[in-house]
């Protein structure tokens, strides 16, 4: 096995944790990675703020003949945990009293001013409820076309004596593309809403979200690694799975990355699911709001806008995505609370998955917040790498 230990802050045992439980973890671990599931994981998890495991099983690396062990601080793309980030930058603006959770969005962003959109507010796009239509993937639907495709289609089509390239137009423009549902009657995963709060909030405070993002969470928190923006020293650590990421590190190595995708071309918001970042990192976000908002004497968020974002905010809405079949999705403000059979947290626990390959839990009850990074070695979503891990470091409580 490769395993490599990162830094921790005490033992298992002086915060009551079963250290042979690390054991089992690391054996898990290691056995996706044989049954060729993953390519390698890191993990860090904290109790009473304390940090009591970190480390690193596997190669960093694709190619077989390439056996450098991945580590601790290995760098990683976090996808949708960025959402959470972004929640918590719209909280902020709650709690100075800039914008309401129950703002509608055409008061700040004139597209969304118009039926069938000028119902939706910023609450429904935060708790995924908007009715906009969920992520290509979400349901069986062979004709739909995703939001970043009709903005990249119209833009082909855009001509620059007709003035400034409107992304959002460009993406509500047609009459099937617009709603799945009524808003507020079901829960879809719609990562495209969190777009829309990205550019919402560059309306409200005149600041590039990303940027709020890095200089009002990151910098304070000095989770150095979680930007937008990778650094060649990023790069150099980064886990490298294909062919195609390897030359894109290369090139911000070498200084000479261009943009490639839509997105970045149009500087359109990545607040849905650009960071990148480490399980330390994840850690250190997720133990500031564990704390209420404040770590280490950085506030960056009130307590009770973080009570707010981490109690049940929706009731009764069903969830369909993915085949399934819930009659009563648990989520908050930003953060996903659901709860069942296949979970060993305790009541009120809060998390969110990044693109099926890491997760961040945070239980207030045990005071446990554990982060997990596993790049799958696959096409596929696997359970014993998300759900199955929280279940064996949960078992090391005492």
């Amino acid at each position: 096995m490769q395993y490599t230990q990162g830094k921790i802050d005490c033992k298992p045992d002086e915060v009551g944790y079963d250290e042979s439980r690390l054991q089992t973890l690391n054996k898990h671990l290691q056995g996706l990675i044989d049954d060729g599931e993953l390519q390698c994981a890191s993990y860090c998890i904290s109790r009473y703020g304390k940090v009591f495991a970190h480390g690193a099983v596997g190669k960093k690396s694709f190619r077989k003949e390439d056996n450098t062990p991945v580590q601790p601080d290995s760098v990683r793309y976090i996808a949708s945990m960025t959402k959470t980030f972004t929640a918590v930058a719209i909280m902020k603006l709650v709690e100075d009293g800039v914008t309401r959770l129950d703002t509608p969005v055409g008061e700040i962003l004139p597209q969304f001013n118009t039926p069938p959109f000028n119902g939706i507010t910023l609450f429904q796009l935060l708790t995924h409820t908007s009715g906009l239509h969920a992520d290509p993937g979400c349901f069986e639907n062979k004709y739909q076309i995703s939001y970043w495709d009709m903005i990249e289609g119209a833009h082909k089509l855009h001509k620059k004596g007709h003035g400034e390239f409107d992304w959002i137009k460009a993406a509500l423009s047609t009459i099937g593309n617009s709603f799945r549902v009524k808003p507020d009657t079901e829960w879809a995963y719609c990562s495209f809403g969190f777009v829309i709060l990205g550019k919402k909030k560059k309306k409200l405070t005149g600041i590039h979200a990303q940027q709020y993002i890095e200089d009002n969470i990151c910098k304070p928190l000095g989770v150095k690694d979680t930007t937008f923006h990778i650094t060649p020293d990023m790069a150099k650590r980064y886990i490298v799975s294909d062919e195609e990421q390897e030359k894109f590190l290369n090139s911000i190595i070498n200084g000479t990355y261009e943009p490639q995708w839509i997105g970045e071309k149009l500087n359109i918001p990545s607040t849905a699911g650009g960071l990148d970042g480490t399980s330390y990192d994840l850690v250190r976000f997720g133990n500031m709001v564990l704390s209420g908002g404040t770590l280490d004497g950085a506030r960056i968020l009130g307590r009770k806008a973080v009570e707010k974002m981490t109690t049940l905010a929706i009731h009764n809405k069903p969830n369909y995505c993915w085949g399934a079949n819930e009659q009563d999705r648990g989520y908050g403000v930003g953060f996903d609370m659901r709860s069942g059979p296949a979970f060993t947290f305790s009541r009120n626990t809060f998390m969110h998955e990044g693109s099926g390959a890491c997760s961040l839990y945070i239980d207030p009850q045990e005071e446990l917040t554990a982060a997990w990074i596993v790049p799958f070695a696959k096409e596929g979503w696997f359970s014993k790498a998300l759900f199955n891990v929280q279940n064996v470091i949960w078992s090391g409580l005492e």
